[in-house]
C-alpha cells in the first residue's frame, strides 16, 4: 500500500472556521489539507452572509469559492471533497486521518471545524420551508431581514421565555413568546410578559402556515392560530457522527450540553488536536465568531508546532 499523503495539519471542514484557519496556516507556510464533506453545508438555507466586513450579503457558496481563489493562489492547501471518517493517533505521535474516499492523510496536528448538526423538530408542517428565511435560530444573523414584523420567540425555558418583550425589541415591537404545555413558572412568566406589553401562549406548534417560506401564520394542536410573521426557534443541536466516534475512542470532552470542551489555545484534551467553530459552544455561533474561531486556532497550532524552512 501507498504510505499516506503527509500535512502539517488536516482540517476537518470547510466553513468559515475551516477556511479562516487555512488561510492562516497558509500564511504561516503550513501544509494543509481540508477535508470537506460533499453534502451541503448546514447554512445551506441562508441566502446571505452578514456582520462580516468585505462580504456583507455574499451568499456561502460566493463566500467559499472566494476563500478557496484566496487559497490556491498560495498553492500550500489541499481540497478534498470528503467526508473524515476517523482520527486514530499514530505511533509517531501525528495523526491518521481516515477519508470517505477510501484514503488516509498523515499530519502532525488535526483541527476539528465540522460545525454541528440543527435538529429540526418533527412533526411540524412548514418548519423545513420556512427554516433561514422566516424561521431564524440567530437575531443577529438575519434579524434585519425580518425588521419591523409581528414575531414570536418559540421557548420552553421560562427565563428565556421571559426576554421575548425586550431583547428583540430592536427589531420588532410586537414580540410573543411561545411555549409548550406545561412550562415551569408559566404563569409568571405570562404576567411579567404581560407588564412589558407581550404575552405567553402554551401549546404544541405542530403547523407553519406559509407563502413560498414566508410566513404569516402559527397553529397549534388544540387549533389555536397566532398570527406570526417570524419565529425564532433555536431548535437542539447535535455533535456531527465523527466527534460522537472521537468522544469515546480518543476521549474527548463535552460540556453538560454536548459542545467539546476546549482549552483558551482551541486543544482538546488530546494534544495536537484542536476544535474551533459551533461544535464548541452553541453561543458564539455565527461566521464572524466561528472564523475568529479558526484564527485563533491556527495561531495556537503554528506557536505550539512551527513550521520550520526546508
Amino acid at each position: 500500500m501507498n504510505p499516506p499523503a503527509q500535512y502539517d495539519t488536516v482540517i476537518v471542514g470547510g466553513g468559515p472556521a475551516g477556511l479562516t484557519a487555512a488561510l492562516a496556516l497558509t500564511r504561516y507556510r503550513h501544509r494543509t489539507l481540508v477535508a470537506q464533506s460533499p453534502a451541503p453545508p448546514r447554512n445551506q438555507a441562508s441566502r446571505g452572509l452578514h456582520g462580516m466586513i468585505g462580504l456583507e450579503g455574499a451568499t456561502p457558496a460566493e463566500v467559499r469559492a472566494r476563500a478557496w481563489r484566496e487559497l490556491d493562489a498560495y498553492g500550500l492547501a489541499e481540497r478534498r471533497e470528503a467526508a473524515a471518517g476517523d482520527v486514530t493517533r499514530a505511533e509517531d505521535g501525528g495523526f491518521h486521518v481516515a477519508l470517505g474516499d477510501g484514503t488516509t492523510a498523515w499530519a502532525r496536528t488535526v483541527l476539528l471545524a465540522t460545525g454541528v448538526v440543527d435538529v429540526h423538530p418533527a412533526g411540524v408542517e412548514g418548519f423545513a420551508e420556512c427554516w433561514g428565511r422566516t424561521v431564524i435560530h440567530c437575531p443577529f444573523c438575519i434579524g434585519w431581514e425580518n425588521a419591523d414584523r409581528t414575531w414570536g420567540l418559540v421557548a420552553d425555558d421560562p427565563d428565556h421565555a421571559a426576554t421575548a418583550a425586550r431583547a428583540f425589541s430592536a427589531w420588532s415591537a410586537d414580540v410573543i413568546a411561545i411555549a409548550p404545555p406545561g412550562m415551569a413558572r408559566a404563569a409568571e412568566t405570562r404576567r411579567t410578559l404581560r407588564a412589558a406589553g407581550s404575552d405567553l401562549v402554551e401549546g404544541e406548534i405542530v403547523r407553519l402556515h406559509h407563502r413560498d417560506g414566508d410566513l404569516h401564520t402559527v397553529e397549534t394542536a388544540d387549533g389555536t392560530l397566532l398570527a406570526r410573521q417570524t419565529l425564532l426557534w433555536s431548535p437542539p443541536q447535535r455533535q456531527v457522527p465523527l466527534v460522537d466516534r472521537l468522544t469515546t475512542t480518543l476521549g474527548l470532552a463535552r460540556d453538560e450540553a454536548g459542545f467539546l470542551t476546549v482549552g483558551p489555545d482551541r486543544q482538546t484534551r488530546v494534544p495536537g488536536l484542536y476544535a474551533a467553530g459551533d461544535l464548541t459552544t452553541r453561543w458564539e455561533q455565527g461566521a464572524v465568531n466561528a472564523a475568529g474561531a479558526g484564527a485563533a486556532a491556527a495561531d495556537a497550532i503554528h506557536f505550539a508546532h512551527p513550521r520550520r524552512p526546508s
